[in-house]
């Protein structure tokens, strides 16, 4: 028994002489906060990516941005197959009829949307001509591509125009 004592009076001496592999804190600091200087915040270590840029704010309904927005919810609702929603979406209903038709005969059909050129004005109205690609396959299984321009057009802050005529509408898309 005496031996055992001995033995454990030995290895706890061995254990007080060996230095702490970490020291505790020496400030006076909440454990917290020493805690959170070693340990960087989420997104800011090593392998952290650029965050996306802060938005902007609304986008201004006369911009070229919402005109871009109009096409790209068109592409959207063509991939969807919601024709009469993205009819409503033309000046005039009637004419998207042909290009509609078009797409139809494709089993998938995507858009791609190229960069904007420059605003027009003619006559109380503006026009912006965005390029676009229309993928997709046809019925046949074949891969198809289509570069085409869609024009939008809307009506200036004119007095007497509704807040319908001043929203970016389709106004033609010309393969």
């Amino acid at each position: 028994m005496r031996g055992m004592t001995r033995a454990i009076a030995v290895l706890l001496a061995a254990a007080c002489d060996q230095q702490p592999a970490q020291h505790a804190p020496t400030s006076n600091a909440p454990a917290a906060a020493v805690q959170s200087q070693a340990i960087p915040p989420p997104a800011t270590g090593p392998n952290a990516r650029t965050p996306l840029a802060e938005p902007r704010g609304p986008i201004d309904p006369k911009s070229v941005e919402a005109a871009g927005q109009v096409v790209q919810h068109y592409g959207a609702l063509i991939e969807q197959r919601r024709w009469a929603e993205a009819r409503q979406l033309w000046e005039d209903p009637d004419a998207s009829v042909g290009w509609e038709s078009t797409l139809k005969d494709w089993s998938e059909a995507h858009l791609e949307i190229g960069k904007p050129g420059p605003m027009e004005g003619a006559a109380g109205s503006v026009y912006i001509r965005m390029p676009v690609v229309f993928y997709g396959k046809l019925r046949s299984g074949e891969s198809s591509r289509c570069p085409a321009d869609v024009t939008l057009r809307r009506v200036n802050d004119v007095p007497g125009s509704s807040e319908a005529q001043r929203r970016w509408r389709i106004w033609t898309i010309e393969c």
